[in-house]
């Protein structure tokens, strides 16, 4: 193989050096972007597609990278974490949480979705909405919802540390222009997270989707809430508390227990760090 060096330093070769140059450009193409499809990640880099996806393939086989499955986009994996600073908690969540949360879908048969908070809004991360006959949406994965109004960002807000929970609060009565107790279709917020804190999870009754009703569960990391997860169904179909009895054991069980992975997946990469390329498997993720 022949390498030249160009007047501006840089080499220019074909085979080998050539196809690590693009490897380097895709990665930096993923992890610059909330997740991307091999489509656009083509586009943004100039690479024929067939390369991406030869080199996406390559790039997953070494744990450098992963495919969500319910969203055909391509992340940053765990074992690209020493290489890069944008390798965000976040991401590194999802990616334990997938799997449990489409079994849970495939089970229960109504739309689950994964959300993070973002600002003063959550943030649909993944859903399930594709395994559920019942799914009202499609293709709501990026979608932004009012942290009030959703059964979400009640469960943040709800178990929350307390300072975090201020802080946030704080920030809404900027945003909206008044003080608590601010008011959402199910009442005064504070009354609301009150019972949320009763139930154990976040709910929403009424909200910004009068034909749905939702559920949510805290994913904690060091005391600290990273996600939440959310189970949604017709009103129509099933009544609030008939819910609650069906779902809201089976879904603070899998958020405990995914809680608790968590936790052990950070402790082992301090103690292992040959365990950092955890992997997600599972049916559709």
């Amino acid at each position: 193989m022949s390498i030249v060096w160009t007047r501006e330093g840089k080499i220019s070769s074909s085979g080998q050096v050539r196809a690590v140059e693009r490897a380097f450009r895709i990665l930096q193409a993923v992890n610059t972007r909330d997740g991307a499809k091999a489509a656009e990640i083509a586009a943004s880099t100039g690479i024929p597609r067939p390369t991406v996806y030869r080199l996406l393939e390559t790039m997953e086989q070494l744990n450098f990278i992963v495919q969500d499955r319910l969203s055909n986009k391509w992340r940053v994996a765990l074992h690209a974490k020493s290489l890069s600073s944008g390798f965000r908690e976040a991401d590194w969540v999802c990616q334990i949480v997938i799997p449990e949360m489409v079994r849970f879908g495939k089970r229960i048969l109504w739309p689950v979705d994964l959300m993070v908070l973002q600002n003063e809004h959550m943030e649909i991360r993944e859903s399930t909405y594709y395994l559920s006959p019942y799914a009202l949406d499609r293709g709501m994965v990026g979608t932004r919802l009012p942290l009030i109004d959703t059964a979400s960002g009640r469960a943040y807000l709800a178990f929350a540390s307390d300072l975090e929970s201020r802080n946030i609060t704080s920030g809404l009565e900027v945003l909206y222009g008044t003080k608590m107790p601010l008011m959402t279709r199910d009442g005064p917020l504070d009354t609301v997270l009150a019972q949320c804190r009763d139930l154990g999870v976040g709910f929403r009754k009424q909200g910004f989707r009068a034909d749905t009703m939702s559920i949510s569960a805290p994913i904690f990391q060091n005391g600290s809430v990273v996600a939440c997860i959310t189970i949604i169904w017709l009103s129509s179909a099933l009544k609030f508390d008939a819910a609650i009895e069906l779902y809201r054991d089976d879904l603070l069980s899998m958020t405990t227990r995914l809680s608790q992975e968590i936790a052990r997946l950070r402790t082992d990469e301090v103690l292992f760090p040959e365990r950092r390329d955890v992997r997600s498997t599972g049916s559709g993720s």
